[in-house]
């Protein structure tokens, strides 16, 4: 949702209207102090915020919300008046993402709004089992090894994981059997024996670190030595 804060009527009516043409939920706000009541129960993902508002200002609204913590990750795009370099200046440095400078034309608020929410979107992040090297992405289910991939089985994949997430720790036969082929799996324990095998050869140097246990199983070195 974009919040529109503009008391000239025809303006606001035009944001929202364009805003809502290029796909995007838009609502518009007359006064500072409409704004500021709805967005105590509300979060929108960015304000357009006018600096020239009656009674509080866009100044004083962007300032209040730098030093709310559950509004200052908001961003705001500043509409000042042409010519207000102080105007530009101060909510820059207020923490303003962008500004536009009135008149502007629709079209532009659209790619800047566009461009703001590209640049604050959190950038994801993956879900990583690493041991120098050897790098496990659980999102994207590879495993790489000095940055090149390495293509494994489902059960190869699920024990690497499961050494990986506990090194060091003594794994049973019968422990990888039940977590990897899960509780119900009738197999063998030499099922287990010949997926380590597989899996060591993948893994190339990084093979040795699976090490057998005696009269236990298996578990993962926690340090790769070369």
């Amino acid at each position: 949702m974009i919040w529109c804060v503009e008391d000239d009527p025809s303006i606001r009516d035009i944001e929202v209207y364009a805003l809502q043409s290029t796909g995007f939920a838009a609502r518009g706000f007359e006064t500072g102090d409409a704004f500021w009541e709805a967005v105590q129960t509300e979060v929108p993902e960015l304000v357009l915020l006018d600096v020239m508002l009656p009674g509080v200002d866009g100044i004083e609204l962007l300032s209040r919300m730098k030093k709310d913590s559950t509004l200052c990750e908001i961003p705001v795009i500043m509409a000042t008046a042409k010519g207000a370099e102080y105007d530009k200046i101060q909510s820059l440095d207020l923490g303003a993402d962008d500004y536009l400078v009135k008149p502007f034309g629709m079209m532009e608020m659209v790619s800047r709004v566009k461009a703001v929410l590209r640049r604050c979107k959190p950038k994801q992040v993956h879900q990583q089992l690493k041991l120098e090297g050897l790098v496990m992405n659980l999102d994207e289910h590879t495993v790489s090894i000095e940055g090149e991939r390495i293509m494994l089985t489902y059960k190869e994949f699920e024990l690497l994981r499961l050494f990986l997430s506990r090194p060091g720790v003594a794994f049973t036969r019968e422990q990888l059997l039940n977590d990897v082929w899960e509780s119900d799996y009738l197999g063998e324990t030499r099922t287990v024996d010949m997926h380590i095998r597989t899996l060591r050869q993948k893994l190339g140097s990084y093979g040795h670190m699976i090490e057998t246990v005696r009269n236990v199983g298996y578990r993962l070195e926690a340090k790769h030595d070369k």
